[in-house]
């Protein structure tokens, strides 16, 4: 499989689907229910939202299907009074008929009709990778503890660099996820040469970049050109030898060491990966879960 410009994939959805009730409501006539407090744990983060179609449709997530079962009566009850509605499940819910199973207590605003112009913004920016935010239109008298903004992030951009089996199935991997990836192999001379800078390469904040290269000499090129981005985590595959000759030949081209250090090398959360199959996954692992870290608030 010759991996091109061609095979450029775009994500499912922002954010593995965590976007995908406002992209519903920026679309459609749906209400927009959204987590705004959490007493205790949950299995959703703060924030988290669900649409909720006039047919009954359903876009994202908010748990199991009692709960969101639960979300559709309420925005049924919601359009036809006209209005929004804060709702308590759980602990302190007035509701004796519907418990959570993890004994916490829930608060999700149920809004029959979100600002449609708001949503179409926050989608519109974020599809050019830009940052936005939806302000939730909140009572005066709610709790000051409760969220009365949603904040959205781009989703993770994959760009990858390499040859082989790892690259296809890293691609093919990030692919099944809905990761948005950016490819260039080696078997692709108008966009990556020996020697030179990515053709049309461009990486954001919310961008991790990879070589999986058996033949090292085409990364110092490659990495100067990654360093001097703002993405979030650069990393490469390669033995111990591999690595002090990376580095020193990023030292020798005048490049710092805390720019050298930025490059986590070997890339991966499973030691020393020999299948292509589990390197995928480890690097995955690792690029979702720096991804988190840096720019996902948990609830």
């Amino acid at each position: 499989m010759a991996l091109t410009h061609s095979l450029n994939i775009a994500p499912a959805g922002p954010n593995f689907g965590d976007d995908a009730a406002l992209v519903a409501c920026a679309d459609q006539d749906a209400a927009l229910c959204t987590l705004i407090g959490i007493e205790g744990s949950f299995s959703r983060r703060l924030g988290a939202q669900l649409a909720i179609g006039a047919q009954g449709v359903l876009a994202g997530s908010l748990a199991d299907g009692c709960l969101e079962n639960q979300l559709v009566t309420e925005a049924q009850e919601a359009r036809r009074e006209g209005g929004p509605r804060l709702v308590r499940f759980g602990a302190g819910s007035p509701s004796i008929d519907f418990r959570l199973p993890c004994g916490s207590g829930l608060d999700i605003w149920v809004d029959p009709t979100p600002d449609r112009a708001a949503c179409q913004h926050v989608a519109r920016e974020l599809r050019a990778r830009r940052p936005a935010s939806l302000a939730l239109d909140l009572p005066a008298d709610s709790a000051p503890h409760l969220l009365r903004q949603r904040d959205y992030i781009p989703a993770i951009k994959l760009i990858l660099f390499g040859e082989g089996p790892e690259l296809t199935s890293l691609a093919l991997l990030a692919e099944a996820s809905g990761i948005g990836c950016d490819i260039y192999s080696r078997d692709d001379p108008q966009r990556l040469s020996l020697g030179q800078a990515p053709v049309g390469a461009e990486a954001d904040l919310w961008t991790a970049i990879i070589l999986l290269f058996h033949d090292h000499e085409w990364e110092v090129p490659l990495l100067q050109w990654a360093l001097d981005t703002p993405a979030f985590l650069i990393g490469a595959q390669g033995g111990r030898i591999a690595r002090e000759a990376r580095r020193d030949a990023l030292a020798s081209s005048g490049m710092s060491a805390n720019a050298i250090n930025r490059t986590v090398s070997p890339i991966g959360l499973i030691p020393h990966s020999r299948d292509p199959q589990v390197l995928a996954v480890s690097v995955l692992a690792e690029v979702i879960a720096a991804y988190e870290a840096a720019y996902r608030r948990n609830g």
